[in-house]
């Protein structure tokens, strides 16, 4: 699929996996049909390159996405235009929806999380403890933690619950280094919420058992730093992707 003229900063697979939804450094979002490679809907109205996005899945599906130019995005996939902008003041790098769709998560340069109210367009809560950029943002399949993931060397997991307590930071993974790169190295849930795995500036995949927050492997066999990882659904194999543009399948024993 071809088409986007800036580098694929992220992308999303569709509820029906028809679907592929990214974001580019192009300042765009596409909308790609699997089946026949062809862009089905090209996404203007970021004035920067777009850093991230994110798919709501449940009922009709609404599209997140996160800007340099220090705006998130809503987005009707059938419609080329933004159907609501959220304004912040710095560039975001990370976003990801809640499971009900009524909360966006948000993450960027000024190294705080701000959790949005969808109607009421207002930030309901911040997530406060990164030292330095956010590079992404996950939610667990629970949807009882988000995972952050920084360029100060550390991923956090938080409680999102309702009605939590003020000080939502449940713990803080080591392991998985940043460099002077300053990619936006992502990460991800396997699907039964057990491990946490994340791309490296060290050139490994990192997984951590996220109940005890111990690094189970470092997975080797990129030459060039790790940006995006992401876990079979049903099976115990990892794939990540590089900057020397390998793609790699990982087996977890």
């Amino acid at each position: 699929m071809e088409g986007h003229k800036g580098a694929v900063l992220e992308l999303r697979w569709s509820r029906d996996s028809r679907t592929i939804y990214t974001a580019s450094a192009d300042m765009t979002l596409g909308t790609w049909d699997t089946e026949t490679g062809v862009r089905l809907r090209k996404h203007v109205g970021h004035e920067d390159i777009v850093n991230a996005v994110d798919a709501f899945r449940t009922g009709g599906e609404t599209l997140v996405s996160g800007s340099d130019d220090g705006s998130i995005g809503l987005w009707d996939p059938r419609q080329k235009a933004a159907a609501a902008v959220y304004e912040d003041k710095y560039p975001i790098c990370a976003v990801a929806f809640s499971q009900a769709g009524d909360q966006i998560y948000s993450g960027g340069l000024d190294e705080e999380i701000k959790v949005w109210d969808v109607r009421q367009r207002s930030i309901a809560y911040t997530l406060l403890g990164h030292g330095d950029t956010i590079t992404s943002l996950a939610v667990s399949p629970d949807a009882t933690t988000l995972a952050s993931n920084s360029m100060d060397n550390t991923v956090k997991l938080w409680n999102i619950q309702p009605f939590s307590p003020p000080n939502r930071l449940v713990k803080s993974l080591e392991g998985a280094p940043h460099s002077f790169e300053k990619n936006l190295h992502r990460v991800g849930w396997s699907a039964d919420g057990a491990r946490l795995g994340a791309g490296s500036a060290d050139r490994t995949v990192v997984v951590w058992d996220v109940a005890s927050g111990v690094v189970q492997w470092k997975l080797p066999g990129h030459t060039g730093s790790v940006n995006d990882i992401s876990f079979s659904p049903i099976e115990p194999i990892i794939a990540s992707a590089s900057t020397d543009r390998k793609i790699i399948l990982g087996e977890l024993l």
